[in-house]
Parts: C-alpha cells; structure tokens; sequence
C-alpha cells in the first residue's frame, strides 16, 4: 500500500495518506470482516438464534448489570429503541425476560433475566467461552487484551463521532 500512503499520482487533490490513519483504516476493516465471521460462527453454532444476534448481547447487559429499561439498553448499542422493544417482547415470549415495575418510572418498565433466561444465557456464555478457548492459540492473553483495549477506545472514538452527526 505504499502508493495510497505516497498518493496516487492523479492529481493536486489526491491526500496523502499518513501510516497511522492507514493502518486505522486497516485495523476497521479487519474488525468488520472479523464481525461477520463471528456472526456466520455464531448462526452456524446456535448461538444467534432465530430471534437474532442481538439476544445474546440483551441477555448479557441483563446478566452483568441487572434490570434495564429498553431505552437504556438501546442507548448502550448502535440501534433504535423499537429494535430493543421488539427484542425483548420476542424474549419475553420466550420466557426469558420479564416486565417488572419500574420504581423510578410509572410507565418505563425494567427488564429483567428470568430463572431461564439466566440459565439460557449461562449455556450460551459458557458455549462462547468453549469456542473462544480454542481460538487464538498462537496469541498470549496480554496481547489479546490489549488488542481489546485498542478496539474498544475505536469504538468509543466512533461512537462520539456518530453522535455528533446526529
């Protein structure tokens, strides 16, 4: 990629590529290609299930934070409000979440794991945790942290971006 760091050549216009935002470009793009191979592992394994990819990651904010409200569980992903409402109506047929009374809002309910969705969604961490172990295995755990680290500070970089845009 020497060339798009050097410019192309075609003219005054053509930016110059430094190798940090270049090697940015490149770390988004692998992090997009891996995402989709997550997804298709995780269709391929049960683990997104008919109801969507996005159950397990309501489960897991559920899970580790306790009673939500749809809204703030949307607020915490890329994605609109009806989208979690239509999740959590579709878990909660499942009988894997429960509408309870909100204390601090009359008309916005928590949501909450019931006893089987606790224990749907500790088959399925536990199922992830199985696949995860085995990946990898060229790679030491602080690396792998620190790759984490990275995407993590990306995201939140795109995340402050986007909501300026909106």
């Amino acid at each position: 990629m020497a060339s798009a760091r050097h410019g192309t050549g075609a003219g005054p216009r053509d930016p110059v590529v430094d190798g940090k935002a270049e090697a940015i470009t490149e770390l988004m793009l692998e992090v997009a290609q891996c995402f989709f191979r997550i997804r298709a592992l995780g269709q391929k394994t049960g683990l997104i299930t008919s109801w969507g990819g996005g159950a397990f990651g309501f489960m897991r904010s559920l899970a580790l934070l306790g009673p939500l409200t749809v809204p703030q569980i949307a607020q915490m992903r890329p994605t609109s409000r009806q989208r979690m409402q239509r999740l959590a109506d579709e878990l909660a047929a499942e009988g894997l979440v429960e509408f309870i009374d909100n204390p601090k809002h009359r008309r916005s309910k928590l949501v909450q794991l019931t006893r089987k969705g606790a224990a749907r969604y500790g088959e399925l961490n536990a199922q992830l945790l199985a696949i995860a172990s085995t990946m990898g295995v060229a790679l030491d755990e602080a690396d792998i942290r620190k790759t984490a680290e990275i995407v993590r500070q990306l995201s939140d970089d795109v995340k402050v971006r986007s909501e300026r845009l909106s």
